[in-house]
């Protein structure tokens, strides 16, 4: 009998990357490509719906070429995806009427505003577990349905469907037969009740979103169609999809309640397991949807760093500072720490626990001293400072505290910054053996839906970690350095309020 695998697609928001494991949770062969973002005024972020179809499929054909795997040892087909980028198109043709809105994107910050205004914060959290702000779905749904000409009239009448980029890519894989998302992605949106498991309606008369436009929500693992039969030679079954960090959470073997890991990509991202029943923040976190499936929902507690490894990314294409993104290691540790000289990298606002969608990128500590190395190793230690931000926020919501935390992600190859991680939060970090653990979580699920594995069990034995990165630096210092990064952020919170608004300081205490 042939061997068998498992087909991961991901698409993040700088990358679409194809993935195939075997069935002991190994990779096999992997195919990449960059997309592309375009930044057509201050704030705002797109992209192009058919590019990220486009590169998306090319990997998936790439990989089973590369591999010289037959579609016919594929046994399913796992999707995880960058969560909140809005695209709505034709139904009929499958012309996206608009681009892609990314969730970086701040153009909904001010009818975000207006909607806090009118006193609907408390009363859309209570709903969704979502903080009213424009990383999410919902106010780019109605942003991009105010400003193109007739598209409400023409969503209405059922003509216009929107998803997040898994909706999309399904409708593409399954050539317009199938409209759904799974219950991670609905729970990224702002329009999805937790406590009913359904699209909000009294949200979407607020939005002025009409339900048609919406697709199906379904388990994250479950049947999500076929691919139609001349993209790989033979349809292939779709039968796991999630959120890129709920994919994460599940491919790290997060299943019980503290389990905890954080996914160093183009943001940062730290999930919790909650259990079966939300666990709402007091701390400026986000209570989301870990997943569902055949048996049931269980949720997560999520705290969301808006800029990681895109800063990286910056330095080098943005400032030429750097060749590559790994060179950034060896130029941190040319230097013996940055001189004083503290980044944050607030491009887009600031995420969790400050919610400041008016934050800018701000360098503080800069002497005639100052070296391209200081501030790359001030952006490197950036990360682990905002993911600390979170960490202590989620202890304080939880209880509990972390005694360990599971890391994956492109940055988490980066030694100096596991390093650094550790030290600042006082807790070993563990790498897991495949850092492309994402896409791991998207095919274990497929696997699940496919009777790979009979459960969870099965699946969490086949976690192991590459390296623990144990806590070197003295506690005072750890407390020191984080104190000169909080003095930073208060620098670069509410910079760009709009004219005539006061400051708004809601800096956790």
């Amino acid at each position: 009998m042939a061997e068998k695998y498992l087909l991961a697609l991901d698409q993040g928001t700088t990358s679409s990357r194809a993935v195939l494991f075997d069935l002991a949770g190994h990779p096999v062969g992997q195919r990449s490509r960059e997309t592309h973002s375009f930044y057509p005024q201050a704030g705002w972020v797109e992209q192009d719906p058919e590019e990220i179809w486009e590169s998306q499929l090319a990997v998936a054909q790439e990989v089973l070429a590369q591999t010289g795997v037959s579609p016919r040892d594929v046994i399913g087909i796992g999707l995880t995806n960058q969560r909140e980028t809005t695209i709505l198109w034709e139904r009929d043709t499958g012309r996206p009427v608009y681009k892609a809105i990314v969730w970086q994107c701040r153009r909904t910050a001010e009818l975000c505003d207006e909607l806090k205004a009118r006193g609907w914060q408390d009363e859309i959290r209570a709903r969704t577990g979502l903080v009213l702000d424009a990383y999410f779905s919902g106010p780019k749904v109605k942003w991009i349905l105010d400003h193109v000409p007739g598209l409400r009239t023409r969503a209405q009448r059922g003509e216009i469907l929107f998803g997040t980029v898994d909706t999309w890519l399904i409708w593409k894989l399954t050539g317009g037969t199938v409209h759904a998302t799974d219950f991670s992605n609905a729970s990224r949106t702002l329009l999805f009740n937790l406590h009913t498991l359904t699209w909000d309606r009294e949200i979407l008369e607020l939005l002025d979103i009409p339900l048609a436009v919406l697709p199906e929500i379904r388990p994250s693992a479950g049947r999500f169609g076929e691919t139609v039969a001349d993209l790989f030679g033979r349809p292939l079954p779709i039968l796991g999809v999630a959120g890129d960090q709920q994919a994460a959470l599940f491919g790290q073997s997060c299943f019980a309640p503290g389990l905890a890991k954080n996914t160093y990509g183009t943001g940062c991202f730290l999930l919790a397991h909650t259990g079966r029943r939300p666990v709402f923040s007091r701390e400026g976190l986000l209570t989301t949807v870990a997943w569902g499936l055949p048996d049931g929902v269980e949720f997560a507690l999520e705290g969301s760093v808006f800029i990681a490894g895109a800063v990286i990314q910056w330095l080098r294409d943005g400032l030429g500072l750097l060749q590559s993104a790994g060179e950034s290691e060896k130029m941190a540790r040319s230097v013996p720490d940055t001189g004083g000289v503290y980044f944050v990298p607030a491009f887009t606002g600031l995420g969790a626990p400050y919610w400041d969608m008016y934050a800018r990128g701000t360098v503080v500590g800069l002497t005639r001293g100052t070296t391209r190395a200081h501030l790359v190793r001030a952006a490197l230690e950036a990360i682990a400072y905002q993911t600390k931000d979170v960490l202590l926020a989620m202890e304080r919501d939880s209880g509990y505290r972390l005694s360990a935390l599971r890391v994956d992600g492109g940055a988490s190859t980066n030694d100096f910054l596991m390093q650094f991680q550790s030290d600042i939060l006082g807790v070993p970090v563990e790498r897991s053996r495949v850092a492309e653990t994402t896409a791991l979580g998207a095919a274990l699920l497929a696997g699940l839906a496919g009777g790979v594995w009979p459960g969870r069990e099965a699946i969490a034995a086949l976690w192991s970690k590459e390296r623990t990165f144990e806590p070197e630096m003295a506690p005072a210092e750890a407390e020191r350095l984080y104190a000169g990064w909080r003095r930073a952020v208060q620098r670069a919170r509410n910079w760009a309020v709009p004219e005539g608004e006061g400051q708004v300081d809601n800096i956790p205490k």
